[in-house]
Parts: structure tokens; sequence; C-alpha cells
């Protein structure tokens, strides 16, 4: 009499194993993965990282939201992921850019391009919205600055290549203007992203002011006679 009893019990606890998926979810772990992070990223851009909820994550990735603490251990690292996941693709975009035979106005030019894509894709939502979580949570801050000096690390590299191949004798460092042009992004990004309008902070027009300098400095830098060869 007990057998058929025990062998009940032991089906019930079988049956969580071998209910089907919820709707959208896969069996191929980086297509969960992959779910995950782009239903992180929207909560992200439209939410804030104040008011993510791991729950609400995976109910948009129609997951279960264990899967969550599977595949990322935490809401920190399920962030840097997704920031990760965008970072990573956009710096070898911008460094494939900068590699590219055209003038320096041009590529400026191209790098405003590309923001505007980065605008409408949520990206410099995403990176403003860790960079404002990074101020107060100091574990976030020392993985989140590292990603974000990546950006500065590629536009010395284009700073220092403009610099050799224009001849431009600057007093100022390529170190200095890579500052100069990194925390000028920032601030642009800072600034669009709070919903100030170009009335108001003049952001395409400094823009493309960046743009005409650069077209100047190039066109001295022509007509600029070359040293002849006994000249030290």
């Amino acid at each position: 009499m007990d057998s058929p009893s025990v062998q009940s019990r032991k089906r019930d606890r079988t049956v969580p194993q071998v209910t089907a998926p919820t709707r959208r979810q896969r069996s191929d772990g980086a297509a969960t993965r992959a779910l995950i992070l782009e239903a992180t990223r929207r909560r992200l851009c439209e939410a804030g990282y104040a008011r993510l909820n791991v729950r609400d994550i995976a109910r948009d990735a129609g997951v279960n939201h264990a899967l969550i603490g599977y595949h990322f251990h935490g809401k920190q690292q399920l962030v840097l992921a997704v920031l990760d996941d965008a970072n990573q693709r956009l710096l070898e975009r911008q460094t494939r850019m900068y590699r590219e035979t055209a003038s320096a106005g041009q590529k400026w030019q191209q790098a405003c391009d590309f923001y505007d894509e980065d605008l409408k894709s949520g990206f410099v939502r995403l990176l403003m919205e860790l960079m404002g979580a990074s101020f107060n949570d100091e574990a976030l801050r020392r993985e989140f600055v590292p990603r974000l000096l990546a950006w500065q690390a590629v536009v010395e590299s284009a700073v220092v290549e403009f610099i050799a191949e224009s001849g431009l004798e600057l007093p100022v460092s390529a170190r200095a203007i890579t500052s100069w042009i990194s925390w000028f992004w920032t601030g642009m990004e800072a600034s669009m992203t709070l919903g100030i309008t170009e009335e108001q902070g003049h952001q395409r027009e400094a823009l493309q002011a960046v743009a005409t300098l650069l077209r100047l400095a190039q066109a001295g830098a022509r007509r600029r006679p070359a040293p002849s060869r006994g000249s030290a």
C-alpha cells in the first residue's frame, strides 16, 4: 500500500524538471542570455538604474527570474554585461573609423553621425544611467570607470595620429587635447540625456564648430612650407 504513495510523491517532485519553457524562452543558453540582456537594456533606458528590477526583466525576457542569477550573478554584473555588449562593439566601430583614410574634419563628422545613432539606440542613456549610479556605488564605479576610459584611449590614439600626419607644432600635449575631446563628449551626452535643448545648450553648434576648427587646422598645416633638408 505504501509503494504507490511513494511513487506518486516521486512523480510530483519531477514535475518542475519537465515543465515546458515559458513563451519566448529558449533551451539554448546563449539565446536566453541575449533575451535577458535586451530586456535589461530596455528597462535601463526606460526606467533607469534605480528602478531596475530583476523580476520585471525576467517577465520582459520571458524567462524564469532564477535564470538571471544563473547567468549574471547579480544586478551589478547584469548591467555591466549590458554595457559591455554594446561598448565593445562601438569601440571597435570607432577604432575602424579613425583608421580610415579621411580628413580629421570628415572623421569628426562621422563621429557626430555615430553619436546620433547612439542617442537613438539608447546607448548614451545607458552610459549616463550607469555613470549616475556609480557616484554612490563604489563597487559599480570600480567596474564602470575603466570601461569609460576605454573611449579616452581610442580618442588619444586618433589625436596622436592627427598631430603626426598634419605636422602641427602645438604648445600642448596630445594627452591634454584628448582630455578636452573626451570630457566635451561626456558633457554633451549628459546635457542631452537631461533634456537640455539646442536653444539652451547649443550642443549641435558646438559640434559643428569643432569640425570647422579641424578643417582650418589642416588647411594651415598644408600651407606651411616643408622644412629644408638642412634644418634641424
